[in-house]
C-alpha cells in the first residue's frame, strides 16, 4: 500500500488512453453483470429442500403428458396437503406476435397461489362460467381487456372440437393482481378451466402437463418429492418432482440455453478485453522504460518493480470492473420492473459479484504478467542508454 501513490500516478500517466481503456472494461463488466444476473435468475433453485410447492411433470419432457388420475395418488402421499393440475395451452391473440401465456387449470389451482389476489365475486363468477377465464392485471392492461369481454385465442398446439379449428373462445370472468413485486410476472398469465379444455381438446382427454403439489412441511419437501416419484417408477409415465424455480429453468431451457449464450458472448467480450488491456499495459511499460530503470537505480528491487507493474494492471481492471458491476446493481431492478416480473431479477447476486471480482483479478494478472516480467528483467544500463 505504501507504493499506491506511485502505482496510481503511473496508471494515469496518459489520462486519455487510461480513461478509454477503463470505459471498455466498464462496458465488458456491465455486460457480464447483466447477462449473468439473468442466467442466475432463470437457473437458480435446483434443490427441492425448503420448498412449499413442488411441480411434478414427466421425467422424459415437460411436453409429455401425464395421466390425470395420478392426482389422487399424489394426494395420498404423507405430507401432501393439496394437488392441482395444469396444461400448457400456447395461445395467440389476433396476431402471431401476441403470444399469451395461457394454462388450463383445475378448480383448486388458484388456491395454491395465495400471492395472486382475485376478488371473491370474480372467483365465484369464474367458477360458474364454463368458458370463463381469469387474466392478470398486466395482461388485461396490455390488450385492453375487461371483465365480460369475450376473447378468441388461437392455440398453437390444440385444435378445438367446438370450433373445428384452433380457435378457442373465452369469457373474461375476473382480473387478478399479484400481492407483491416478486410475483408480478404472473400478472402476464391467462387461466381457464381444465374441464372445458379436456372436453374440447381434439387431441384426446384425461391428461395434464404438470401437477402443483402443496407440501405441509417445507423442510420435508425432498422426502415428499422422492415419495411422489416412487409412485410411477419403472412405468411409462415416470415423474420428476422439483421446485418451481427448477421447473421454470427447465422451461426456459426448452426455448434457449441461457448458460451457453452467456458463456459464448462473454468469451468473445473478455477475449477482446484481454487484447485491449494487454496492449495498453505493454505500451505503458514501454513508454516508462527509463523511469523504471531510475526506480531500480535508487534502490527498488526487481521484484518490487514487477509487483508495481502487476498491481497497476490489476488496479485498472478493478476500477473499471467495479464501476461496471455497480452500474448493473442500479440497472437490474429497473429491468425486472419494466419486464413486469417476467425477468425475475431484483439485483445482482453475491455469486455474480464474486465471479466478477475473480475475473477482474484474473484478467489483471494475465494482462499485467508479461509487461511486469519485462520490467523485472530490465537492465538499468540498457534502459538508460535507450537500448
Amino acid at each position: 500500500m505504501k507504493y499506491l501513490h506511485l502505482i496510481w500516478a503511473a496508471l494515469f500517466r496518459r489520462k486519455t488512453r487510461t480513461i478509454l481503456t477503463l470505459v471498455s472494461i466498464v462496458a465488458a463488466f456491465l455486460l457480464f453483470g447483466l447477462l449473468d444476473s439473468v442466467r442466475v435468475a432463470f437457473t437458480a433453485g435446483n434443490s427441492v429442500d425448503g420448498a412449499g410447492r413442488l411441480i411434478v411433470n414427466s421425467r422424459m419432457s415437460m411436453q409429455q403428458p401425464l395421466p390425470e388420475s395420478l392426482g389422487a395418488r399424489f394426494s395420498a402421499v404423507p405430507g401432501v396437503t393439496a394437488v392441482a393440475t395444469a396444461n400448457w395451452f400456447g395461445g395467440v391473440y389476433q396476431d402471431p406476435k401476441n403470444q399469451v401465456i395461457s394454462f388450463a387449470v383445475s378448480p383448486s389451482y388458484l388456491d395454491l397461489y395465495p400471492e395472486l389476489v382475485l376478488p371473491a365475486n370474480q372467483r365465484a363468477a369464474w367458477d360458474r362460467t364454463r368458458t370463463g377465464a381469469i387474466v392478470g392485471a398486466a395482461l388485461a392492461k396490455k390488450f385492453g381487456w375487461k371483465i365480460g369481454d369475450k376473447i378468441p385465442l388461437q392455440s398453437t398446439i390444440f385444435p378445438s372440437k367446438a370450433s373445428g379449428g384452433n380457435t378457442w373462445t373465452f369469457d373474461i370472468a375476473g382480473i387478478f393482481h399479484a400481492k407483491d413485486e416478486s410475483s408480478a410476472g404472473r400478472e402476464q398469465m391467462l387461466m381457464f378451466h381444465w374441464k372445458y379444455f379436456d372436453e374440447n381438446n381434439a387431441f384426446g382427454s384425461g391428461t395434464v402437463h404438470w401437477y402443483v403439489v402443496k407440501v405441509a412441511d417445507p423442510d420435508r419437501a425432498d422426502a415428499v418429492a422422492k415419495a411422489i416419484d416412487a409412485l410411477s417408477a419403472n412405468s411409462d409415465h415416470e415423474t420428476k418432482a422439483q421446485t418451481e424455480q427448477a421447473f421454470q429453468a427447465s422451461f426456459i431451457k426448452q426455448l434457449v440455453n441461457i448458460g451457453l449464450i452467456v458463456m459464448s458472448i462473454m468469451g468473445a467480450v473478455f477475449f477482446t478485453l484481454l487484447l485491449l488491456t494487454g496492449n495498453t499495459m505493454m505500451q505503458a511499460v514501454r513508454e516508462r522504460t527509463s523511469e523504471l530503470a531510475v526506480l531500480k537505480t535508487i534502490g527498488f528491487s526487481s521484484r518490487s518493480v514487477q509487483a508495481m507493474v502487476l498491481a497497476e494492471s490489476v488496479l485498472m481492471l478493478l476500477l473499471g470492473g467495479i464501476i461496471g458491476m455497480a452500474l448493473v446493481s442500479v440497472i437490474m431492478p429497473g429491468i425486472g420492473a419494466r419486464s413486469g416480473g417476467m425477468i425475475p431479477v431484483h439485483g445482482v447476486s453475491m455469486n455474480t459479484w464474486l465471479a466478477g471480482v475473480a475475473l477482474m483479478l484474473a484478467i489483471g494478472v494475465v494482462v499485467g504478467w508479461m509487461p511486469a516480467w519485462r520490467a523485472m528483467r530490465l537492465n538499468i544500463v540498457d534502459a538508460l542508454s535507450g537500448r
